[in-house]
């Protein structure tokens, strides 16, 4: 498969779940993986250092992943913040499966897992926490990104994880010229050669 086989809505091959152990809000949880999706073997270290900020969480609202994966941001969140509901998103199937079946096993009901297009157009969000798809190319990422930062509530934040040599200062500077001045973009953390983005509504 080529390195963006993820970004595919149908990845090749069956699915053929692998289960691991991970972290998520300080305790240990069995979860289920798949080739055919983002970071199938462990937490990618992009996601940990996004989810070092996890405390900052708001205790419920509209929360947005971005790209869920097998569900890791998503589950965390809804692990941390209860009260919230947590709009896990992908154009993966099998991520999407992926992350049903791993809320499910972690007995968590206020996921919902589903494709872009089938977030209610009238949903806003108080959070968004992703790790964005940076290789699906600039002009997508930037598609992507304005689409959803401008559903963002007033007073809502966006937090963004973005890998350094994949573009993360020129991403930043973008943000700051999109966003008009009811946004404030700033960088917040910078660990393990990534960088976390915040994006505010004023």
């Amino acid at each position: 498969m080529s390195d963006n086989h993820y970004f595919a809505s149908s990845p090749e091959g069956p699915l053929v779940p692998r289960e691991i152990t991970v972290t998520l809000n300080g305790n240990k949880y069995s979860v289920l993986t798949a080739g055919g999706v983002f970071s199938p073997e462990h937490i990618d270290q992009g996601t940990q250092v996004l989810l070092a900020h996890l405390e900052k969480a708001n205790p419920s609202g509209n929360f947005l992943d971005i790209g869920c994966g097998w569900g890791p941001i998503a589950l965390a969140l809804a692990l941390h913040s209860p009260k919230a509901t947590i709009y896990a998103i992908d154009v993966n199937e099998r991520s999407l499966e992926l992350t049903k079946l791993n809320a499910e096993r972690l007995g968590l009901s206020n996921i919902v897992v589903c494709k872009p297009e089938e977030v209610p157009s009238e949903i806003e969000f108080d959070e968004i926490w992703s790790n964005p798809p940076i290789r699906v190319g600039k002009v997508v990422l930037h598609e992507i990104l304005t689409l959803w930062i401008n559903r963002l509530t007033s007073g809502g934040t966006a937090r963004l994880v973005v890998q350094k040599n994949l573009g993360s200062d020129s991403l930043h500077k973008w943000l700051i010229q999109e966003f008009d001045d009811e946004f404030e973009s700033t960088r917040i953390d910078t660990s393990k050669t990534f960088r976390v983005l915040k994006v505010t509504r004023a």
